[in-house]
């Protein structure tokens, strides 16, 4: 069945993470998106982006940036159309003769997306970074790590692709709507340091308001909380608990047998959350990861197992909703969110060469 982007077209500038990423949620969802590509060199077959998720449910174009020729194709296939997206230096496109002044004349309503770490303007603008630079000055690499430990970066989520292609791909849905609407399009400035400070909209709240240390570990978010962690349990795994309000407190706490404990009824003295995470510490390597989950699945504890990748697609839970689906010989997420009209085609793992 076609997905709910049936008809949206978007031309895509091969490039890393987070460019791809934005592309590929559009396509998983139905819209066409054509992939420029340099020429490859020798047989394609076994080559990394055949079997690059990120790569999925495309068609692929193979195009030397540098002819003419290529460049002249390039913009008949913009007229038709509805975004593009690039992740180059900034000045780049337009020395290619592809610049939004270019693009936006022959197609007024287009939507061109720029996806960059630090945006088309200021200081560092041009310079080299990536995902771990972004989310620094940002503020939010601060706020991840332990108490008195270094900031512990999470992957490339936060930049790459929260901060980035999943903020491109919302940028380039509101940016047809409006050319829907208006009949113009426009340029979208999409930066994964402005990404990676929305996404940390909540804890600028809680700072603005005096509810957060400005300090790593000690929140109630952060890991400083005891009743908001992970735990490492008998054989060496971990699970996660996050027993914030009272009421599913209190079912850890007649879980733990430690529901006639004093000490534990301050849950909210921020004081006494050290100790009492030492506790819990020394509590759950008593049993392992599978005896607790035969204690705590099932209930409102708000609990879960910390899975392998090797182990996440076999949860039962994972398993019923098809949250992980096999392409190619490949395990991968399966397209999301969901859609109940329209739902998202199997993934095509292969880009599919275009004539």
């Amino acid at each position: 069945m076609p997905g709910a982007l049936e008809g949206l077209t978007v031309i895509e500038f091969a490039g890393i993470g987070p460019g791809p990423f934005a592309c590929m949620m559009l396509a998983d969802h139905g819209a066409r998106v054509i992939r420029i590509e340099r020429p490859s060199k020798g047989d394609r077959v076994g080559d990394d982006g055949e079997r690059d998720i990120l790569n999925r449910n495309r068609e692929r174009l193979e195009l030397d940036l540098k002819d003419p020729a290529a460049i002249a194709r390039i913009r008949e296939l913009v007229k038709g159309a509805d975004a593009i997206i690039e992740g180059y230096r900034p000045g780049v496109m337009e020395r290619l003769g592809l610049g939004p002044d270019v693009l936006l004349a022959d197609n007024p309503r287009l939507v061109f997306g720029r996806m960059t770490g630090w945006g088309q303007d200021g200081p560092m603008a041009p310079l080299a970074g990536h995902d771990i630079n972004y989310i620094s000055i940002a503020g939010a690499l601060h706020t991840y790590g332990q108490a008195g430990g270094k900031p512990q970066f999470p992957v490339n989520a936060v930049g790459d692709f929260g901060g980035g292609g999943m903020l491109m791909a919302f940028a380039v849905m509101a940016g047809v709507f409006s050319a829907q609407r208006t009949g113009k399009g426009q340029v979208i400035d999409c930066a994964m340091v402005d990404g990676a400070a929305i996404l940390s909209a909540m804890t600028w709240s809680f700072f603005g308001n005096g509810t957060w240390q400005d300090e790593r570990g000690v929140n109630l978010l952060d890991g400083g909380a005891h009743f908001y962690d992970t735990y490492e349990t008998a054989d060496g795994k971990w699970i996660s608990i996050g027993s914030i309000e009272p009421q599913f407190y209190a079912l850890l706490m007649e879980a733990t047998g430690l529901k006639d404990d004093p000490a534990f009824a301050a849950q909210m003295d921020p004081r006494q959350w050290p100790d009492l995470k030492q506790r819990l510490t020394a509590l759950f390597k008593t049993k392992s990861r599978d005896e607790w989950c035969a204690i705590m699945d099932g209930t409102d504890i708000c609990f879960a197992p910390v899975l392998s990748l090797a182990e996440a697609p076999a949860h039962p839970h994972n398993a019923a909703r098809g949250t992980f689906v096999e392409e190619g010989g490949m395990i991968m997420p399966a397209p999301a969110p969901r859609f109940t009209g329209t739902p998202a085609p199997a993934p095509r793992l292969a880009p599919q060469p275009l004539a």
